[in-house]
């Protein structure tokens, strides 16, 4: 699990960037990717919006994907080993960079093919909450002609980073411009944000 930590935080000091190929086992992934299907079914899940909670917006011309976020009242054995996970990490994270995070929030995304979320910042403009944006992927088999990559927005260069079952990808919230691009197959993460106030 450790080592995981390490890529993660090692390859965001060298790159601005972290990306850990194994942060999530492939079991935990699939029962993840499950829930997703199941609150699909079950029509919970929910048209993604821009802003934040005063500001809320949907602009399906912006953003596409649905969402429902996790919670640890739900109490589901799934969501509870990702808690686990992360709260693993945000240890490991504050002992050894100093990063001060005290608090984190993660929905599941779903988008269908045709899907897409424009170019952004993660951090609202009247809220500094959010210091790192993190991405978790659940999508087996994942091939290049998906499409569906994040991409990634720097002065010196772009990254387009495929969205394939296992990997987690981690950078500062209010630094880096990044978009997803239209998806050609359903495409299924959990996304989130470690926060510091």
């Amino acid at each position: 699990m450790e080592n995981s930590f390490e890529s993660l935080i090692s390859s965001y000091i060298e790159t601005k960037v972290g990306i850990a190929n194994d942060f999530l086992s492939a079991e935990l992934c699939q029962n993840l990717a499950q829930n997703i299907l199941t609150l699909e079914a079950n029509k919970l899940l929910q048209e993604a919006g821009i802003g934040n909670d005063t500001k809320l917006q949907r602009n399906t011309e912006i953003r596409r994907d649905t969402i429902f976020w996790l919670d640890k009242k739900h109490n589901d054995a799934h969501e509870n080993s990702f808690f686990e996970q992360m709260d693993a990490f945000v240890l490991y994270l504050n002992q050894s960079c100093y990063a001060g995070i005290t608090d984190y929030e993660f929905h599941y995304s779903l988008y269908e093919p045709g899907d897409f979320y424009k170019k952004h910042l993660d951090q609202f403009k009247d809220n500094a909450s959010r210091q790192f944006s993190m991405i978790s992927y659940l999508n087996p088999n994942w091939k290049i002609q998906d499409g569906g990559e994040l991409f990634i927005h720097q002065l010196d260069h772009n990254q387009s980073i495929s969205p394939t079952q296992g990997k987690t990808v981690f950078f500062k919230s209010n630094e880096l411009e990044h978009e997803v691009l239209v998806t050609n197959e359903r495409r299924m993460s959990v996304t989130g944000w470690l926060r510091k106030g």
